[in-house]
């Protein structure tokens, strides 16, 4: 069969022949697949530079997306650790990591949006106790994950959402999504009283947008759950140790570890009625597998969608 192959963290995957796969497993089936989304994830454990990524080579990269398997069915499924990811013509699934989807499905929808939609969906389910009538902060608001972000908190019975960001047209595109108001990263203190920060960002920005935004909070011991998803402006953060005791603020991580298997595969039948029926918008841009070496490290506003 023919897959996507990492050889190298400093080159991108190249398309070529690869062993087909066996099931060994009583959990384990091989499946046929019919798209994969090329998420942030994908790309920092194909240069090995995310915390979850391994020093093996070679492998297939890919970590979730639409299959069909033996009996016909349309699958969303998730791998585990695996040196044979989803860019594949073919790969093997747990059947238990994995949710049938209604045989209408558009599969490059369903994989485009999964992934990105799952990270402020699970933080807000998973890692606090989001409570209807809450006001949101999401910050990095213009990616795809953030934009999902927006509407995901407004369906979740959020009171008021701030989305902010860099791209102006793509902030003011927000508002058609749920967004109540956009801000610019240098006008976070205007999103001082919220009750939850969902950060794709990090780096200095977060720590800027924290700085003015308890700065200006009107009431400090008022909690401020703030939850960090992305790192796209670094991955460390220069946090004043003053905020922490000026502040009822409240750090925690939402990602691979702070919430277990379990709980994330719990989520995934709802999130993918809400793709399905349109509830969240998706933005795909399907491309043959066939391209990815060339369109590996394409800027789009579409999340690319990988078709073998």
């Amino acid at each position: 069969m023919h897959a996507a192959v990492v050889t190298s963290f400093d080159a991108p995957p190249r398309y070529s022949e690869y062993p087909a796969p066996i099931a060994e497993g009583e959990n384990e089936m091989v499946v046929d697949v019919l798209a994969a989304g090329l998420h942030h994830l994908v790309r920092a454990r194909a240069n090995g530079t995310h915390y979850s990524s391994t020093d093996r080579l070679p492998f297939v990269p890919g970590v979730d997306g639409v299959v069909r398997d033996r009996h016909g069915n349309l699958r969303y499924a998730v791998l585990d650790d695996s040196d044979l990811g989803m860019f594949a013509e073919q790969t093997v699934i747990d059947p238990r990591r994995s949710v049938v989807l209604p045989g209408d499905v558009d599969p490059v929808h369903i994989a485009a949006a999964m992934n990105p939609a799952m990270s402020s969906w699970v933080a807000l389910r998973r890692r606090i106790a989001f409570q209807k009538g809450q006001r949101v902060l999401v910050l990095g608001a213009t990616g795809s994950a953030g934009r999902m972000a927006v509407q995901i908190a407004k369906q979740f019975g959020a009171a008021y959402v701030i989305a902010a960001g860099r791209n102006a047209s793509r902030l003011a595109a927000l508002h058609d999504l749920g967004a109540d108001e956009t801000v610019t990263f240098e006008q976070t203190d205007r999103a001082a009283d919220v009750d939850v920060v969902l950060d794709y960002v990090w780096g200095e920005p977060s720590a800027r947008a924290m700085t003015a935004m308890i700065s200006a909070r009107r009431d400090r011991s008022a909690p401020l759950d703030w939850i960090q998803i992305g790192s796209v402006a670094g991955q460390t953060s220069p946090l004043h140790s003053a905020l922490l005791r000026a502040s009822r603020l409240q750090i925690c991580g939402s990602g691979i570890g702070s919430v277990s298997s379990r709980d994330i595969l719990a989520e995934l039948p709802e999130l993918a009625v809400a793709v399905h029926t349109g509830a969240i918008d998706v933005q795909a841009r399907p491309l043959p597998l066939a391209q990815i070496t060339e369109t590996w490290s394409a800027e789009t506003e579409d999340r690319i969608v990988y078709v073998p």
